[in-house]
């Protein structure tokens, strides 16, 4: 479980899915899609890159996990994975995180560009 030094403690048990060695993968309180998880390591530290490499490829290991169990029980059509790493990428929470986000068919109008609407004029690239 995570410690009092965490800003995601405490911790409902009910929304947690996985729990590791390194990690602990649980529902987002504030869910962009049905099945939206966090994967935080236990080890509480700002940014990704602070975590020893053996504890950051664990946080990894689990979002494939946590993925694989997203799917059977919510069955989306696609993913977005990503990490808010730092206050100017959008980083809120002081406790590094991975997003697995679950995306379905139609969930909106055109799904292109995925990630890269966070500029949106940067975002559409084809034609």
């Amino acid at each position: 479980m995570l410690t009092p030094d965490s800003p995601f403690f405490p911790l409902d048990p009910a929304r947690v899915i996985l729990e590791t060695r390194d990690a602990i993968a649980f529902f987002d309180k504030y869910p962009i899609s049905e099945g939206h998880t966090l994967v935080v390591p236990k080890l509480v530290v700002i940014r990704i890159s602070e975590l020893p490499p053996e504890v950051e490829a664990g946080i990894w290991e689990t979002v494939r996990q946590v993925r694989e169990h997203l799917e059977v029980l919510y069955h989306p059509e696609g993913f977005n994975i990503g990490v808010n790493d730092g206050r100017a990428a959008g980083q809120t929470i002081p406790h590094a995180h991975v997003h697995v986000i679950p995306r379905y068919e139609g969930d909106v109008v055109d799904p292109r560009g995925g990630i890269r609407w966070i500029i949106p004029q940067k975002a559409k690239y084809w034609p």
